[in-house]
């Protein structure tokens, strides 16, 4: 496989899986040894094994971070802080992108940032759908009241008032308490029942000081 034909290929997808040039007419092997070479004269980043990204100034566009997460980790999607900023309801910037797989826990640390992935029971692994991200771009991301219950289950003490106050939840406006609730139910973990109540006190008296 030649340079030129790699870019063909790949398009305007800078961050790739090896597995996507996997052809019949390539074997695996060889496909390895290439990419090895591509990464030594600085075409291409690995970012992972498997993973890699198109370097400068050779890439046309500059892939999203979730899109990065997605790739880094199959069957993940963007949670916790990081979705609740996407949906801008915390105020707070977000270094790290976090993503929820039913796979093991892992920290990645990368030429275009720093990833973390949380284990999730596969029982709780719905709430979330393919977004654009940035023109071109789609990832799967956990809708903001999925990514709230995320958030929650996999914090210690995520269901006291105390944390949840500190969150300083915005646009609350944009939030589904009937979604909340049922997402929350669907789960069946009394500490989601039990932050959800709260949730719903602080939508409340957020209404209220708005009024």
């Amino acid at each position: 496989m030649k340079w030129h034909d790699l870019l063909a290929i790949l398009g305007r997808e800078p961050v790739f899986s090896a597995s996507l040039l996997q052809t019949g007419e390539v074997s695996r092997a060889e496909l390895s040894v290439q990419l090895s070479r591509w990464v030594k004269t600085g075409r291409l980043i690995q970012l992972r094994r498997g993973v890699y990204v198109i370097a400068q100034p050779f890439r046309q566009i500059e892939p999203h971070p979730f899109l990065v997460a997605n790739t880094l980790r199959k069957n993940s999607y963007v949670s916790l802080q990081s979705s609740l900023a996407f949906h801008g309801l915390i105020p707070e910037y977000v270094p790290v992108c976090t993503s929820v797989t039913t796979g093991r826990s892992e920290q990645l640390e990368t030429a275009l940032g720093n990833f973390t992935d949380r284990r999730m029971n596969h029982d709780y692994f719905f709430g979330f759908r393919q977004q654009e991200v940035a023109p071109g771009q789609r990832a799967f991301i956990a809708v903001a009241e999925k990514a709230l219950l995320d958030l929650v289950y996999l914090t210690p003490g995520g269901d006291t008032h105390s944390y949840l106050s500190e969150l300083r939840l915005q646009h609350t406006e944009t939030i589904d308490a009937k979604a909340l609730e049922k997402l929350a139910d669907r789960i069946g973990k009394p500490k989601l029942r039990s932050a959800v109540k709260i949730i719903h006190q602080l939508l409340e008296d957020e209404e209220m000081n708005s009024a």
